[in-house]
């Protein structure tokens, strides 16, 4: 059988010295920005220099035409040398891919290449005060001005979003009865007045600077992406599986760099005078940490064939598949490197200035359970699996 690449199966792209340039200036400022809770601005101009912006612009649009599996691979690399950083690129490329796959073609004509060309970094503005995170709900709506739509938003939650170039909002569509009738929205920074309010200082993840924002504005009507109140398509086809997808890449990545570092140390001239690398326990806890990972690697790379093959994802195995990835991931990695501050104990396994960062990730990953709640997930997961009564996987 021939493993040759295809036009429906690509060779994946070579990353390597992109991804490089990009971990080489995260890591240079990852202490500072975590300490200050500022946005990785260093970072992010590293990922519009490389092109990486424009990881999933189709190259004839300017961009590098990369895959799902690009993404993933990104992710999970980036993730080594700061989580914050890996949320920030996952995060903006399920955007672009949203645009390139149901935007207008005039606007895909129009922001393609400036995606492509590290122009415009995107942020997601989906939460919303009073709705409980619930996605296909919205209270704002957008307002038909004789073609013109009027936005008048507010959201606690936006990731990066006081230095975003533009913004991918949900909101209540023009004229609609229901909040269930979304509609997703493009808007450039120079179509919108934005108002930071609050304070950001997390226990985690606090490079991601996820401010709260008011927006307030006007777009033409081919700035909405997907059909007028169909959002929930765009949701099932590309916000749900490829959120799932990067965001368990990135806490992969942030673990496996835990855990690599922990090795590093141990192996150390100067480790192996500190631990006892027979320990019965020590060897047990990596053991442990390993054997998490290696889970979540393996339903990483099975949920990544189930979404690239076309097929249908509303499926229920296939759903509870994509819920499985997310929920697995988030609680796993966090484990694994639990696992490993138990191993290492107080000197490096606690304290901010030990070389594993093990403090850091551990702050960090707190927050997966919590980015769109693992209770609501199993609570859809419990529906589904009642429809499923002959157990099948997918």
């Amino acid at each position: 059988m021939s493993t040759a690449p295809t036009a429906a199966h690509p060779a994946p792209l070579d990353l390597t010295a992109r991804l490089a340039e990009v971990a080489e200036v995260t890591e240079l400022h990852a202490q500072r920005t975590d300490r200050a809770a500022e946005f990785p601005v260093d970072a992010l101009g590293a990922l519009r220099r490389t092109g990486l912006l424009g990881l999933l612009v189709p190259v004839e649009h300017g961009g590098l035409g990369g895959t799902v599996a690009d993404l993933v691979t990104a992710a999970q690399t980036l993730g080594r040398s700061d989580m914050s950083v890996a949320m920030i690129f996952a995060m903006h490329c399920q955007q672009s891919e949203a645009l390139i796959r149901h935007g207008h073609e005039r606007l895909r004509k129009e922001l393609l290449p400036r995606i492509a060309a590290g122009e415009t970094y995107l942020a997601s503005v989906t939460t919303e005060a009073g709705k409980g995170g619930h996605l296909l709900s919205a209270q704002s709506q957008l307002v038909d001005e004789d073609g013109r739509l009027a936005i008048d938003r507010h959201a606690p939650i936006v990731t990066g979003g006081a230095h975003a170039d533009g913004f991918l909002v949900t909101m209540r569509s023009a004229g609609a009865a229901t909040e269930h009738e979304v509609s997703l929205v493009y808007a450039h920074r120079d179509q919108l007045d934005i108002r930071t309010s609050g304070d950001w200082q997390p226990m985690g993840m606090r490079a991601s600077h996820s401010v709260a924002l008011q927006l307030t504005g006007g777009v033409p009507a081919h700035h909405i992406v997907g059909a007028p109140g169909e959002f929930h398509e765009i949701a099932a086809k590309v916000f749900g599986p490829l959120a799932h997808l990067g965001w368990s890449a990135a806490w992969l990545g942030t673990a496996a760099g835990a855990l690599s570092r922990v090795l590093r140390l141990l192996r150390s001239p100067a480790g192996r005078e500190r631990f006892d690398l027979t320990s019965e326990l020590l060897l047990t806890r990596l053991s442990r940490a390993r054997q998490r990972l290696d889970t979540v690697h393996a339903l990483l790379q099975r949920t990544l064939r189930t979404v690239t093959t076309g097929e249908d994802l509303s499926v229920p195995a296939r759903q509870l598949q994509l819920n499985a990835l997310k929920l697995t991931a988030s609680e796993e990695c966090l484990a694994a490197v639990e696992d490993l501050i138990t191993a290492l104990g107080l000197r490096h396994g606690y304290l901010q200035d030990s070389p594993t960062g093990l403090e850091r990730a551990l702050r960090d990953l707190r927050s997966a359970a919590l980015n769109y709640s693992n209770d609501r997930l199993h609570l859809a997961d419990g529906r589904l699996a009642l429809r499923d009564q002959g157990v099948s996987f997918a």
